[in-house]
């Protein structure tokens, strides 16, 4: 299973970004997916997850202004980021929880490649 991250950029403060993250491979089902993000000396931290049936989990940072979706079909997750501040920037992941039917136990939780969001103020 492959995960891989488009989207990030340079953007001044107030701007929006979209992100998209495509899983590939051997994949039954996907259950949580999720967006990560670590800035420079810091570690990575959650920014916001959504279940396989939709229900979704922000950071507190970023209630308000980022909203994460997906698309089952095209096993693809979104995070559209507005009104970002300088304190956005940081290299984003993305994170699968994915049924492979493959081998015991027949899961794995994946990672992709990360894309750097930069916000200018």
């Amino acid at each position: 299973v492959q995960l891989q991250a488009f989207g990030g950029g340079l953007v001044q403060a107030g701007g929006s970004l979209r992100l998209s993250c495509a899983a590939s491979g051997s994949i039954l089902s996907i259950r949580a997916m999720n967006w990560y993000r670590q800035a420079p000396g810091k570690q990575r931290g959650l920014v916001a997850a959504i279940t396989e049936g939709g229900n979704t989990y922000y950071a507190d940072s970023v209630k308000g202004r980022f909203t994460i979706s997906r698309d089952n079909a095209k096993n693809t997750v979104y995070l559209q980021m507005n009104s970002l501040k300088p304190e956005d920037t940081a290299v984003y992941y993305c994170n699968a929880d994915v049924s492979t039917g493959i081998g015991y136990p027949g899961r794995g939780n994946y990672w992709g490649q990360g894309t750097l969001v930069t916000v200018s103020s």
